[in-house]
């Protein structure tokens, strides 16, 4: 139990004057509190909704049937929203999923700060953010199945496999600034690797991966003493107004027609900070056994021959390159 616990309102209330109204509990069965909240807002040069999730309704004895906000929070949301005369941000206090694609497609909400179930500071830290004390950053996840199976629908789970269309995807996260990335060499790399055994070699769990021309299409990882490294260097370029961290996260892509591979997979990051018009620059060198490898369905982590892909960041910003492996007996 911590010694004290600062609440948003308590830290929100050090910088601005609050007029606080609550619109429902965690439950929110009722709506009888709506209008007030909504009524606020409409003379409120800003407006902040804290809503979200709590030990109430998600616990290890507790099963959601949905991913909604309980109760009548999303009509509070929205009806807040509407009647908000300012800027509107939309605190989210939750730790399982919560679908807010609703307030993501109201032009009326400005902002969505996702806070899990903050701690004894955590107040705090959400108005830091909020008055732009704090310039957040990425934050990972991660899954239990992976892999899609169309015949049934199922589209997979985690970035690495999910072939549909995410929200908020893998490494999403809004900034008070911009950055660009590029990399010092355009080339692509060729890394020719030593095989001592070709009993070794081995052929893909499905023989549809072995597409790739090659004596030793794919090989056991745990079997390879791998020392060759992948050594690249990218510059990160702030092109916003506002100095802050960014979270270079560095992707590697499979060969193409490996089955059941994942799309792409995180290998390495690193946070740097860069302050507004100035660049750094960011120096990586992967194992490539430990970058390149994957696992198969079948368990086996291998590293197959044929051009791989080292990805740095998302979206349009990202940069690229081809990294040609060929193991050699």
């Amino acid at each position: 139990i911590p010694c004290r616990y600062v609440s948003p309102l308590d830290a929100i209330v050090k910088d601005v004057r609050v007029d606080y109204h609550e619109g429902c509990d965690v439950h929110c069965r009722s709506s009888r509190s709506i209008p007030p909240a909504a009524e606020a807002a409409n003379t409120a040069e800003a407006t902040i909704i804290v809503a979200g999730l709590g030990l109430e309704v998600e616990r290890e004895v507790l099963d959601r049937n949905d991913l909604l906000l309980p109760g009548f929070q999303t009509e509070l949301i929205n009806r807040v929203a509407e009647a908000s005369a300012g800027p509107v941000v939309l605190v989210i206090v939750a730790s399982g999923c919560v679908d807010v694609s609703f307030a993501q497609n109201n032009p009326k909400i400005g902002a969505i700060l996702w806070a899990g179930y903050p701690g004894q500071e955590g107040g705090q830290a959400i108005a830091d953010v909020i008055f732009g004390r704090h310039n957040p950053g990425a934050l990972p996840m991660t899954s239990m199945q992976l892999r899609p199976n169309d015949q049934l629908g199922y589209p997979g789970r985690t970035y690495k496999f999910f072939n549909g269309t995410s929200l908020y995807p893998f490494g999403h996260g809004l900034s008070y600034t911009q950055f660009n990335y590029s990399r010092k060499n355009d080339s692509g790399i060729s890394l020719p690797i030593k095989v001592d055994n070709h009993h070794l070699c081995k052929l893909p769990s499905d023989k549809a991966n072995a597409t790739v021309n090659s004596h030793c299409p794919s090989i056991s990882v745990d079997s390879l003493g791998c020392k060759e490294e992948i050594s690249f260097e990218v510059d990160v370029t702030n092109v916003g107004k506002v100095d802050g961290d960014d979270v270079v996260l560095v992707y590697s892509k499979p060969p193409k027609g490996v089955a059941d591979a994942p799309l792409k997979q995180l290998v390495a990051f690193q946070r740097v900070y860069v302050e507004s018009g100035k660049t750094s620059s960011v120096k990586f060198s992967l194992n490539a056994c430990k970058a390149l490898n994957l696992v198969e369905k079948t368990a086996y982590v291998v590293m197959h021959s044929g051009e791989h892909t080292i990805v740095v960041g998302d979206g349009d910003s990202s940069v690229s390159f081809p990294v040609e492996t060929e193991l050699q007996v």
